[in-house]
This record gives C-alpha cells, sequence and structure tokens, in this order.
C-alpha cells in the first residue's frame, strides 16, 4: 500500500508539546512542528558554521580539515571562534538538533498513540554524543577534552584517547560495550537472514509463516524468542552498546579514574 493512501488517516491533530496547533502543521509527507523547525535552525546553522570555520582554515582537503576544541587553558569559559569558539558554538548546534529531534520523536508517538521507545532509543545515541563533547570535558575541567570535528583528526583523538590510559581494550566498560555491539550485530544478522529466508522463497514455493521461523530456532538452538522477543532483544543488545562505550569513555579521567586500565585489574591479583 502506497505511503499517501493511509497518511491521511495518521495525520491528527494535538499530541504538541510546545505552541498548540500554531505549530502542529506538516510540509510535504513530513510532520513538522515547533522542534522540527528547532531541528532545521541548529542543523543548518551548525552546518554553516562548519563550512565557514573550514573556509577561513588553512587548507582545503576534505580528510585534513578539522574544527578543533579550544585550548586546555582556557578550560570551561569562552574561547575566540579561530581558538575554539567556532567548536562550541558547533556542539551546541549539535546538541540542539539532536534533542529538537528526539522531542518531535515524542511528538509524533504521542499523535500516534504510540510508546515512547523511538525517542527512548534515540536519547541513548544523544548521551554517547554528550558524553564525550559535554559531560567529561566538564568533569574533567575543561572543553579541550571534546574531540575534534574533522575525519582524520578524530581517528587521531580515538588513537590518542585509546592509548592515553594504557590500552581501552583494558576498560572494564569498553569491554561491556563491544560485546554489546558485537551480539547487537549477530542477533539482528540472525533476525534478518530468517526473514528473508522465511519470506522470499524458492520459485514456485510459498512465503513461510511465523511458525516456520519459530520452528527454525528451535531445531537450531533450542528456543525461539519469537517475533515480538527479538525486536525487544534487539533494542535491549543496542541501548546497551551505545549507554557503556559512554560510560567507558566517561570513566577515563582524572575524574573517576586517571591512572592505566593495564594496571586497574591489579586488584585482581
Amino acid at each position: 500500500m502506497a505511503l499517501l493512501s493511509f497518511e491521511r488517516k495518521y495525520r491528527v491533530r494535538g499530541g504538541t508539546l510546545v505552541g498548540g496547533d500554531l505549530f502542529d502543521f506538516w510540509v510535504g509527507p513530513f510532520y513538522l512542528g515547533f522542534f522540527g523547525v528547532t531541528t532545521l535552525f541548529f542543523a543548518l546553522l551548525g552546518t554553516l558554521l562548519i563550512f565557514y570555520a573550514a573556509a577561513i582554515g588553512p587548507t582545503w582537503n576534505p580528510w585534513l580539515i578539522s574544527i578543533n576544541p579550544p585550548d586546555i587553558s582556557y578550560r570551561l569559559g569562552l574561547a575566540p571562534l579561530k581558538e575554539g569558539g567556532f567548536w562550541q558554538l558547533i556542539t551546541i548546534c549539535a546538541l540542539g538538533a539532536f534533542c529538537s529531534w528526539a522531542l518531535r520523536q515524542v511528538e509524533i508517538c504521542r499523535k500516534l498513540g504510540m510508546g515512547y521507545h523511538v525517542p527512548i532509543a534515540f536519547s541513548v545515541a544523544i548521551f554517547a554524543f554528550a558524553s564525550l563533547n559535554i559531560i567529561r570535558p566538564i568533569m574533567l575541567g575543561a572543553w579541550g577534552h571534546g574531540f575534534p570535528y574533522g575525519i582524520f583528526s578524530h581517528l587521531d583523538w580515538v588513537w590518542f584517547t585509546g592509548y592515553q590510559y594504557g590500552n581501552f581494550h583494558y576498560n572494564p566498560a569498553h569491554m561491556v560495550a563491544i560485546t554489546f555491539f558485537f551480539t547487537t550485530t549477530f542477533a539482528l544478522a540472525l533476525h534478518g537472514g530468517l526473514i528473508l529466508s522465511a519470506v522470499n522463497p524458492r520459485r514456485n514455493q510459498t512465503v513461510k509463516p511465523t511458525d516456520h521461523e519459530d520452528t527454525y530456532f528451535r531445531d537450531t538452538i533450542g528456543y525461539s524468542v519469537g517475533i515480538l522477543g527479538i525486536h525487544r532483544l534487539g533494542l535491549f543488545l543496542a541501548l546497551n552498546a551505545g549507554f557503556w562505550s559512554a560510560v567507558c569513555i566517561i570513566i577515563s579521567g582524572g575524574a573517576v579514574y586517571g591512572g592505566s586500565w593495564i594496571e586497574w585489574w591489579e586488584f585482581l591479583r
């Protein structure tokens, strides 16, 4: 069924968090609302600041362009634009756009009478970003501990931070996060493979119903979590992957633990 054929049924009034009917509007098939407007504002402003900062930088090479945070000496204060101020403004715009998008998702859920699973899931991604460029720098007392906005410069920051504390692979929260990332990929790959095998049969065969999917996993691993259960499991695994990846960077620093993660495990001996 084409999207537009049933869209009118769900284009209902109400559910807005700010502005009431004044901001309860669509642009084509897309609900915008107050937080859709703020999302566009922050996203456009942040993008323009990125291009402007890149234009006045030392290179036009897209691989080498980098918008860096202020020097550690500025601590948590405001920095001049060319000395980290651009990074601060872009970070504000990014956080504003992400939070506005999540609140727009809340409004859509309210309109459709759905649960808030989608905005909650997206909020974990926002938390992961904020942990890197907001929470951890505040805990360490300087915006300079945030990561730069660039390709190679960001990779260099990840490499440096990973080995700044001995080796990030020994960070216990990092271990948990990586385990959840791998398990998420494994579980949802199994799920996707099963769905395709059921609804895309060989020629002259019929599409297999749900009981075939349950039977496959019961015969393979002895248990089937079910069609609803696999989505709950996938959400649980994905959210934990994002959450623990945020925790692993928050606890790495002088505010929580500033030593080597290799030495941290000495307590087991």
